[in-house]
């Protein structure tokens, strides 16, 4: 309980921060359920990309074997050193109450011909394409687990504000409500019952002075 004067000025003032705690408490509340709701979708998110990117990595890796096998190493070395594809990863960002994701972008800029379709077997245009998705799904895999560290550190400390609020402060400022509008209403009792003291002696010095 605060230690303040009991006066009627200190009890509207508490009266309003009261209110303004209350209200701090319920738009923490629903931001705290917004993230977690969203915090939820990302993790959900993450567990199938994660699936993804190991499904395309073992594809990729899989067609590169093949390549390997029907053309030799050597041959798919050389043809490698001719490929020329660029990648670009953008980052942008995006909001989620107030807290800032990555939105990560992945591209490819293509310099083909790489090579000549004769004495080239399909399976290095099979593999070159799982390549691509794989790297998209790491992109698109590394956003999400950066967003859900972001989240899940933003959600903690809502949910510390919201508990300090629910168990301390407002408690805090309830009790100590009360207990000047108490000891207010204890005082107005007393200037009362003294006010009809002071009254009843007026009283009886009127009377004795009549007679």
């Amino acid at each position: 309980m605060k230690n303040v004067a009991p006066t009627k000025t200190n009890l509207l003032a508490l009266k309003q921060e009261l209110k303004f705690a209350r209200l701090g408490y319920d738009l923490l509340d629903q931001k705290r359920n917004i993230l977690i709701l969203e915090l939820l979708n990302l993790v959900d998110q993450a567990v199938d990309f994660e699936e993804r990117v190991d499904k395309a990595l073992a594809e990729a890796y899989r067609t590169l074997g093949e390549a390997a096998l029907s053309m030799g190493k050597l041959k798919v070395v050389s043809l490698s050193s001719a490929v020329n594809i660029e990648a670009t990863i953008s980052i942008k960002q995006r909001r989620v109450m107030g807290v800032r994701l990555p939105v990560v972008q992945t591209g490819f800029a293509e310099h083909g011909p790489y090579y000549s379709p004769a004495g080239t077997s399909a399976w290095i245009d099979s593999s070159l394409l799982a390549f691509k998705v794989a790297l998209e799904s790491m992109g698109r895999l590394a956003e999400l687990k950066i967003s859900i560290m972001r989240l899940a550190r933003e959600v903690k400390k809502t949910i510390r504000k919201v508990n300090a609020l629910e168990k301390i402060a407002i408690p805090d400022l309830e009790e100590t409500v009360v207990s000047i509008q108490n000891r207010l209403e204890e005082n107005e009792r007393d200037a009362f019952v003294l006010m009809k003291m002071v009254k009843s002696r007026l009283d009886r010095r009127s009377d004795r002075s009549e007679a």
